[in-house]
């Protein structure tokens, strides 16, 4: 068997036989990737502005979060500038019945830190009403975007959905043909066969010589290799792509 060869037939099964099932998977396959080609990039896109949603909506309730944990803590700041006033006012009537001087420093002193702590605060509350105002400002932002690609999304779904419409039975006919033709196609060709689509363009894992040529690459075929390929005593496959040759198209003069 030389490098070219994927297999060579069993005598139970003719090369023949199993060159017609690779066939037939293959135009089965052919017609599939058609109805998907008509859809496009139309499924992806759905899916990318599903994520791009998801990321979204994601987004906000981080940002609904963050504001939550803000309004916390100017709520906090509140109350400390509260209580610091309030010591403020205790601090002033004991000043009223100091014996000494260093009472009244000593006083003074607290009365200074508590009403330092109310600058602290109202500087923190300013910063963090700062902080919401940016936030609800990126909010508005990110659910007109929201906004927008669900508009997108419902644009695209809905054109995804009446090309699905138009090929869903003939889709699903081909998908049961195809369950039926893979049955006669032994496990070690179809494995090859899935590969080779795999790895072409166009998903032509089994063409025909036409035209003294490659049905899938278009590199020349020998004459003597296309004398092998009509013989149909072994697989053969394209020495330049890979692809199964399963037959020669004749010549119409």
């Amino acid at each position: 068997m030389t490098s070219n060869n994927v297999a060579t037939a069993p005598a139970d099964v003719p090369v023949a036989s199993k060159l017609e099932a690779l066939l037939n998977l293959q135009r089965i396959d052919s017609q599939l990737d058609e109805i998907r080609r008509v859809r496009g990039d139309l499924p992806e896109e759905v899916r990318d502005l599903e994520d791009e949603i998801a990321g979204y909506e994601v987004r906000v309730s981080k940002f609904d979060e963050e504001i939550a944990a803000l309004n916390d803590q100017i709520k906090q700041r509140k109350q400390n500038a509260k209580d610091a006033e309030g010591l403020i006012k205790r601090y002033e009537d004991q000043q009223q019945n100091v014996r000494n001087n260093r009472e009244y420093e000593a006083i003074a002193k607290e009365i200074e830190l508590q009403k330092l702590e109310i600058q602290i605060s109202d500087k923190k509350i300013k910063e963090a009403q700062y902080q919401i105002e940016l936030k609800n400002s990126d909010i508005a932002g990110t659910k007109q975007r929201l906004e927008e690609r669900k508009k997108d999304l419902t644009n695209k779904k809905t054109e995804l959905d009446v090309i699905v419409g138009e090929s869903e039975a003939d889709e699903k006919k081909l998908m049961e043909e195809r369950s039926t033709a893979t049955q006669p196609v032994e496990d070690r060709l179809l494995t090859a066969y899935t590969r080779i689509r795999g790895n072409v363009r166009n998903g032509l894992a089994v063409v025909t010589v036409k035209r003294d040529a490659c049905g899938g690459c278009f590199n020349t075929v020998p004459p003597q290799r296309q004398a092998d390929i009509i013989s149909h005593k072994k697989i053969i496959v394209c020495e330049h792509c890979g692809r199964v040759l399963a037959d020669v198209e004749a010549r119409i003069s």
